[in-house]
């Protein structure tokens, strides 16, 4: 599934194409998304430009003088950067077309979405969802007060969207490897200091995923088309019984919170 840095790159690939471009069409090919894409987006969105591309949690928000349009890419979704018209393929659902640009929407397991809200309205995915990772509002404080008394296991802890937005299954296993904090250790187990650190852990892997351009994931694909390249840089997700970087013991593998976690049995405690 795309997180929260493939989301950026996804977004920063495509800012620069179409905002302060007013949209000239609207292709819907398949609209059984995850929720039915609005039958009237095309005629909604029509001539009107997008003033701004941003992102919240997973979400980008392509925001226009009467309303937001909320993309979500779902497990397998992806939005790319067509400069030249090009034949759809199998799962490209939807077309933004800013002039000769066009934005293309390919999603294989038809898990994103795209909601239309119009201006003064709540936009309801984005309500109860916590700080921003990178963001001052974001701090090991935080996590501290919000564990307290909590059995809840660390790591499905901190990959609540309430608690803190963007920490996926592969950048909470490998912040709690940079923090030393194993990932079933109890949320409400873990000392202010260690959270202080935990929160430093995640914000330092999510800057160095952005500025990777992402997890290299099998379905994910940037706005410019190409994979992202952090993968290469993981230490724990994905290498269950191989060396720890640390200490070269065999890394533990357990599902916890119905997420298959891996950890150092030696380095996090």
């Amino acid at each position: 599934m795309p997180e929260l840095p493939e989301v950026e790159t996804t977004r920063r690939g495509l800012h620069d194409h179409c905002v302060g471009l007013p949209v000239t069409a609207v292709v819907l090919r398949e609209r059984r998304l995850r929720w039915p894409v609005p039958a009237d987006l095309p005629q909604c969105l029509q001539g009107q430009v997008l003033r701004a591309l941003t992102r919240r949690a997973k979400y980008l928000c392509f925001e226009f003088d009467h309303g937001t349009l909320l993309v979500h890419l779902g497990m397998s979704g992806s939005l790319r950067v067509l400069m030249q018209p090009q034949e759809p393929a199998r799962h490209d659902h939807i077309d933004l077309q800013f002039g000769p640009i066009t934005l293309r929407y390919n999603d294989p397991r038809r898990f994103g979405s795209f909601q239309w809200f119009a201006h003064g309205a709540e936009l309801t995915p984005l309500a109860k969802l916590g700080p921003e990772p990178l963001s001052p509002d974001f701090s090991g404080r935080r996590l501290y007060e919000l564990s307290r008394g909590r059995r809840v296991a660390v790591k499905p802890f901190i990959m609540d969207g309430e608690t803190v937005v963007g920490v996926g299954n592969i950048y909470a296993a490998e912040s709690l490897y940079l923090a030393g904090i194993r990932p079933d250790r109890a949320a409400g187990r873990v000392s202010l200091a260690r959270y202080e650190n935990l929160a430093a852990a995640i914000k330092q892997v999510l800057t160095n995923a952005i500025e990777s351009g992402g997890t290299t994931l099998r379905d994910f694909v940037g706005g410019d088309g190409k994979p992202g390249y952090f993968a290469q840089k993981l230490h724990v997700y994905g290498r269950g019984s191989l060396p720890c970087p640390g200490c070269g013991r065999p890394l533990a593998e357990k599902t916890i919170g119905q997420r298959a976690s891996v950890y150092c049995i030696a380095c996090q405690r």
